[in-house]
């Protein structure tokens, strides 16, 4: 094993002490495997280490052997610690929330906003791409001071026509300090065709910036909106990447228009997906802070380079089933993107996935849930009166490193290419491989989503066929196997009953629980009663009942229960009339098993879960 020489400093046994600890580990292995600490390798550790989407190795332990040089302080160039440092009364980052979704009325809209204002929210995201449009800007806004609240647009290719409604409400208004306005039209033409969207093109979008800039106060037109490659299955890397070549493409196309690099800079934002994997999300952000200035320092405008980093809880991690497990989700997203210096950070309501919101919940119950996820972590916690509470960490400082030269990476590929507009088919390549990858994982049940891949909850109501809209373009990690799970509900309102599977168990309990639970699991993730009648033994009363509820069943067992008993096991269920026979675990204790003895396939924890449950399914007729 090659190790690298510690930096200057360390102790003088520091050597000595990571040394232990590489025996300690091994002595660990040593136990589980039941072998002697002499045949394990010192660097067994290693075992421990997970690579990430990006091919960034995240080890177990992180020491002062990893210390890199001390970033700037918070606040100064390249703002990787932070953008600015706020003064307490303003410390931490604004919660965000959008209106005008779900078809409501502009005085409905208005009352939820008027609500929210007074109940913590201080950045406002107005929907119009639906039922409320730029007309219903100022009965929607009626009330709102706009230079205590920042408010962003989501227009669409309605943005010119949405960016002179709120000029007129905002003249209106005539605000006490026009330079305390903060408003970003969100013009995104250059990730529309990711995100699915209708938008300006850019040359519209151009001549927006360049009125904006004219505008009083901090007024940007331009949006990268790297949730939309996000969604789409891209890697942290890819995501902050990307949206690096996205941005450039704007500062081109607004100083092709005659702004100088600062003028073209300051007109634009960013939009970033915030993860529930806290330490990436953390890093992600301060790389993305980090990469961004040094762009704007080629650039010659390295002030410039604070271009405000917008977070919004990753709309792929929510899922349908279960969606009560989004609040935790969106708690530790939204703590991740604080921590990591977004400026601004909206939860999405728990049951965003779902088409209308989770039946039998209002809106504003979800909404002010959302919103209170991100208070009690700023009003309660204090987060936001420590700047960068993540640096220092040697783990967070090199993830930060680690994750930049990868989308430094990313950036250029692009820009050799031709840039962000150019390279379409390269960048969508990227993360459809990415995707593929995290989708092989979650399929394997290497990723893990509670409710989902794991502890799924059969009892929950069905959700309604309406209440589950089209993907497209969200490729959300639950997907695959909540098709499976509506294959169920549908199965159910037909038939009146789950499609089900009978567990054959073997021995006592102590001896087929923890196979009896695996398989439980296993089935329920898709939508598949298993049926557990207790220890059953061939020949006696129960078994033969047991085998032939059903064209399958599993055997459910320890090792040595089925080394002495399994083939006997396989075999009086396929007499009794069972079609398949499976068998919870390896296929180790069966080998040499004698013709109808075998079994019919093994349920274990490296199977293609999605692709096994999908087969049953189809067996099951459902």
């Amino acid at each position: 094993m090659t190790e690298t020489k510690p930096p200057a400093g360390l102790p003088p046994d520091f050597d000595d002490r990571r040394e232990a600890w590489y025996e300690a580990v091994a002595g660990v292995f040593a136990r589980v495997q039941r072998r002697d600490l002499a045949d394990v390798p010192r660097d067994v550790w290693r075992k421990l280490v997970v690579t990430t989407y990006d091919g960034i190795e995240i080890r177990p332990l992180y020491t002062r052997g990893d210390d890199l040089p001390e970033a700037p302080a918070p606040g100064a160039f390249p703002y990787t610690r932070a953008a600015v440092v706020r003064p307490a009364e303003r410390a931490g980052w604004g919660v965000r929330e959008s209106f005008g979704t779900g078809g409501a009325a502009p005085a409905r809209v208005n009352a939820a906003i008027l609500d929210a204002l007074t109940n913590g929210t201080t950045d406002l995201r107005l929907e119009l791409r639906g039922d409320l449009g730029p007309g219903d800007i100022g009965a929607a806004l009626a009330g709102v001071y706009p230079d205590l609240a920042a408010i962003t647009l989501a227009a669409g290719d309605r943005v010119g026509e949405a960016a002179e409604a709120l000029h007129a409400f905002i003249d209106a208004a005539d605000p006490a300090d026009p330079e305390a306005l903060r408003v970003e039209l969100g013009a995104a033409p250059l990730t529309a065709g990711y995100a699915g969207t209708r938008e300006p093109d850019l040359a519209e979008a151009v001549a927006l910036a360049r009125a904006a800039a004219e505008r009083p106060g901090r007024e940007r037109a331009l949006l990268v909106d790297a949730v939309a490659l996000s969604d789409l299955g891209a890697s942290d890397a890819e995501e902050v990447g990307f949206a690096l070549a996205a941005g450039v493409d704007y500062v081109r196309a607004l100083t092709d228009a005659g702004m100088t690099p600062a003028a073209a800079l300051a007109q634009i934002s960013f939009r970033f997906a915030a993860g529930d994997d806290q330490f990436p999300t953390i890093a992600k952000f301060r790389a993305a802070r980090t990469l961004w200035a040094r762009v704007a320092e080629v650039l010659g405008a390295a002030e410039a380079g604070r271009a405000p980093m917008h977070a919004v809880t990753a709309p792929v991690m929510f899922t349908r089933r279960d969606p009560w497990v989004n609040m935790l989700r969106g708690t530790v997203a939204a703590f991740a993107a604080g921590v990591g210096g977004a400026d601004t950070v909206e939860v999405l309501p728990f049951d965003h996935a779902i088409a209308g919101g989770q039946p039998g919940v209002t809106a504003g119950f979800a909404a002010r849930i959302a919103r209170n996820a991100n208070l009690l972590l700023l009003e309660e916690s204090h987060l936001g009166f420590v700047v960068d509470p993540a640096g220092g960490s040697y783990y967070v400082e090199e993830l930060t490193e680690s994750l930049a030269e990868r989308a430094w990476a990313a950036f250029a590929e692009v820009e050799a290419a031709g840039g962000f507009a150019a390279a379409e088919e390269l960048i969508r390549s990227r993360i459809d491989a990415t995707h593929a990858a995290r989708r092989a994982d979650i399929a394997h049940r290497r990723f893990k989503i509670t409710a989902i891949n794991e502890f799924p909850n059969l009892a929950e109501a069905p959700l309604p066929p309406e209440a589950r809209p089209a993907e497209a373009p969200i490729r959300r990690y639950a997907a695959d196997f909540e098709a499976l799970r509506d294959r169920s509900d549908d199965h159910l309102a037909a038939t009146g009953r789950r499609p089900r599977i009978t567990l054959l168990p073997l021995g006592p309990l102590a001896k087929h629980n923890a196979r009896t639970g695996f398989a439980t699991n296993l089935l329920a993730a898709g939508g598949i009663e298993a049926v557990n009648p207790g220890q059953v033994t061939p020949g006696e009363p129960g078994f033969a009942e047991a085998a032939a509820a059903g064209p399958v069943v599993v055997l459910c067992g320890a090792d040595a229960e089925y080394a002495e008993h399994g083939a006997a096991a396989v075999a009086a269920a396929r007499a009794a009339g069972a079609a398949e026979v499976l068998v919870a675990g390896p296929p180790t204790p069966f080998e040499g098993a004698p013709p109808g003895g075998a079994p019919d396939g093994h349920l274990t924890l490296t199977i293609d879960a999605v692709a096994e449950l999908t087969r049953l399914l189809d067996t099951l007729g459902a």
